[in-house]
């Protein structure tokens, strides 16, 4: 019996009023696998994540999640968008910032013992406890993407699902926030969209090139980084 499927895009079509952005996507996601999502700016990465995460709904086609539709299945999933989309001078700290994941639908919950203990193991598995009380704006660049990543285990995720986390990192962020990654990636799979084709490609066991309308799925190590480029491109 082969690894089972977590995430699977049957025929998906999506269209922004008259334009066309998706058409006819086949994806599957299984058990352990490591994806990277590549592809131009405006090309579809964004929006075949929120089709996933059920934000979005496809004009055609069928989505799952963990065998359910997106809205459902996505509780099983930890989510990490893009930075740019974050408040970064909001006045809240390292611990409240992943206590957070615990909230679900219940905006007023108060957070009991095991809230706590959910977010201090996902804290200690990003080795960033002892930053605990710490500010928000007061963090580093890499220290920022260990505590968003933290706030994700802490809702006991099966997947993550991470939207352009590395945007505007240097080089050496970049590499140690992979190598979390990829252990990570020991425990669950991961899908995570890129623009640095070399970075993640390095790091994915297959690759995904969305290219407005197209998407295409390469093996990392089994085609050349030209022939990567030739798709994105």
């Amino acid at each position: 019996m082969g690894a089972r499927e977590i995430i699977g895009l049957k025929g998906v079509t999506f269209s922004y009023g008259k334009e066309e952005l998706l058409r006819g996507v086949d994806l599957s996601v299984k058990e352990g696998e490591f994806i990277g999502i590549i592809g131009p700016n405006g090309g579809g990465k964004t929006t075949l994540l929120k089709l996933i995460l059920g934000e979005l709904e496809p004009d055609a086609g069928e989505i799952r999640v963990f065998g359910n539709a997106p809205k459902k299945g996505r509780r099983m999933l930890g989510y990490l968008s893009q930075f740019k989309d974050i408040d970064f001078d909001f006045p809240i700290t390292v611990e409240e910032v992943v206590l957070l994941s615990r909230i679900g639908e219940n905006l007023f919950k108060h957070y009991g013992s095991s809230d706590k203990e959910a977010a201090q193991k996902a804290m200690e598995r990003m080795g960033i406890s002892h930053l605990r009380g710490r500010k928000l704006n007061e963090l580093s660049g890499g220290q920022k993407q260990r505590v968003f990543v933290a706030r994700a285990l802490a809702g006991n995720p099966k997947a993550l699902v991470l939207d352009e986390p590395m945007a505007n990192m240097d080089i050496h962020i970049q590499e140690s926030f992979y190598r979390i990654l990829k252990e990570l990636n020991k425990d669950m799979p991961i899908v995570i969209v890129d623009h640095d084709l070399e970075m993640v490609s390095g790091y994915a066991s297959r690759i995904i090139c969305v290219n407005r309308c197209s998407a295409h799925t390469v093996k990392s190590h089994g085609i050349g980084k030209e022939k990567m480029r030739e798709m994105y491109d």
